[in-house]
């Protein structure tokens, strides 16, 4: 049996690429848009891809089942309650999967949507032992999937909730603790609020450390799972349903625009996604220029501040990355992008106008502003759980997620916005500089070196 796991750190996803040696035949589970690399592995290990599994209709990013079905002729499959626009094979449960002597056992685990599924792997298909759970968004290390993301809220979320429980109490936690647990989504992911950096486990780890997998009522359960989400980012609608549609394919590569093509399409209405770090955009950047830095979880982050219907797209990005660019917003289904300047930064001094410089504070500036007769207003844009640990006092809380609905929230004046550390307030100040919300700052460090240099002037929720 092979058993590869593909991870992406930027989006916390793993797909899975599933073969038989002695057949030759793979599947490929929840795939990205990219799929070279799936491609690239089953060949290394003379392998062909038969099927493309999607563990449930994702919202977090656009999966690439399309893709893979065009260039190898896979067949797409999903849970029995999947609807999509294109041809799909509906997997039921305690259905077997056989690649040669490698089995794969489907088990339906709906709660984190109505569809979802966990394949059951096992190296030979009579081993009491199965070698690994592949469990999707329904069962994770350290936590379970929300169960809000493709639910109206009121009752079908909480019976979704109630579905969830029997998924992981009854169905998953059945399984031998020997079962190494291989989830679709790691630390940072959006889909859930507790996952671990660790990238795998076994039923019986999970068992003993997972706040979700402890002896508790379905009463319990629900409240636990239902309470205190975090804002999903404003794209993930759009990708749940891009992934029940039939799209076009990717495209990875960037068209290269000299400086007045590029300013002819800014001029016509198109954004400007500049994705260099914080500060080389704060030393000179365009107007109006809105800056997601490429390292880090840029394309999630995009995705909280772009109209996919409506805005088109122009890249200012480093080092020749804007076709890097092109693919991570492939990933969670942005494909507006007209082109990238064609010498990156360098470019920007053939523009006719002088480049704006970004304000950033240190914590001690902005606590002698605080302490001044006009202080300005303190943004604060981290998740409900990071307040909770610790906030600026008087500080307003604007969810990063939140800030494109709530920017008229915002008051006039000087606004001071702050992070964890730095990297989502560079993002926010610059968005909010753009809705021309007037003086507009960054705090350098954001709150972990506010906590250090004022460590008097912080309050914990």
């Amino acid at each position: 049996m092979i058993l590869q796991q593909h991870y992406l750190g930027c989006l916390s996803q793993a797909s899975y690429l599933i073969g038989d040696e002695t057949s030759g035949r793979a599947v490929v589970v929840d795939p990205l848009r990219d799929i070279d690399q799936y491609i690239d592995a089953a060949a290394a290990d003379n392998l062909a891809i038969e099927a493309v599994i999607n563990t449930h209709i994702h919202a977090d990013f656009v999966a690439g089942h399309l893709e893979l079905a065009a260039a190898t002729g896979a067949w797409i499959g999903y849970g029995e309650r999947a609807q999509t626009e294109y041809p799909i094979r509906t997997l039921v449960d305690g259905e077997h999967l056989r690649l040669g002597q490698v089995d794969l056992e489907v088990l339906a685990t709906p709660g984190h949507t109505p569809e979802s599924i966990s394949l059951v792997v096992r190296e030979h298909a009579d081993d009491d032992v199965p070698s690994a759970v592949l469990t999707g968004d329904c069962l994770f290390i350290g936590d379970v999937g929300r169960v809000d993301l493709q639910a109206s809220p009121g009752e079908e979320m909480l019976a979704l909730a109630g579905e969830q429980y029997e998924s992981v109490h009854q169905r998953l936690l059945s399984l031998p603790d020997q079962t190494r647990v291989f989830p679709a989504h790691g630390a940072g992911s959006a889909c859930g609020r507790n996952l671990s950096s660790e990238t795998q486990s076994t039923i019986g780890q999970q068992r003993a450390v997972n706040y979700a997998c402890q002896p508790m009522s379905k009463e319990e359960f629900v409240r636990l799972i239902t309470e205190g989400q975090a804002s999903p980012p404003r794209y993930f609608a759009l990708a749940a349903s891009l992934n029940r549609q039939q799209h076009p394919l990717l495209g990875q590569t960037a068209s290269s625009m000299d400086a007045a093509t590029f300013q002819a399409a800014r001029r016509a209405g198109a954004r400007v996604i500049d994705t260099r770090a914080p500060e080389d955009f704060a030393a000179g950047h365009l107007a109006g220029a809105v800056n997601i830095p490429i390292d880090g979880r840029f394309a999630e982050t995009a995705g909280m501040f772009l109209d996919y219907q409506h805005d088109d797209v122009v890249v200012v990005a480093e080092d020749d990355r804007s076709d890097e660019v092109v693919t991570r917003l492939g990933r969670v289904g942005f494909d507006r992008v007209l082109g990238a300047l064609a010498s990156g930064p360098s470019e920007l001094g053939r523009f006719d106008e002088s480049l704006e410089q970004a304000s950033r504070l240190e914590p001690t500036a902005v606590a002698d502003r605080l302490a001044g007769e006009d202080p300005p207003t303190i943004l604060d844009v981290r998740g409900p759980g990071e307040r909770a640990d610790g906030y600026i006092p008087g500080s307003m809380s604007i969810p990063l997620p939140e800030l494109v609905g709530r920017v008229q929230d915002v008051p006039a004046g000087e606004v001071v916005v702050h992070c964890a550390s730095g990297w989502r307030s560079s993002v926010a100040a610059s968005y909010l500089r753009r809705e021309g919300r007037g003086k507009v700052s960054d705090l350098l460090g954001g709150f972990q070196a506010w906590q250090s240099q004022q460590p008097d002037a912080a309050v914990t929720a």
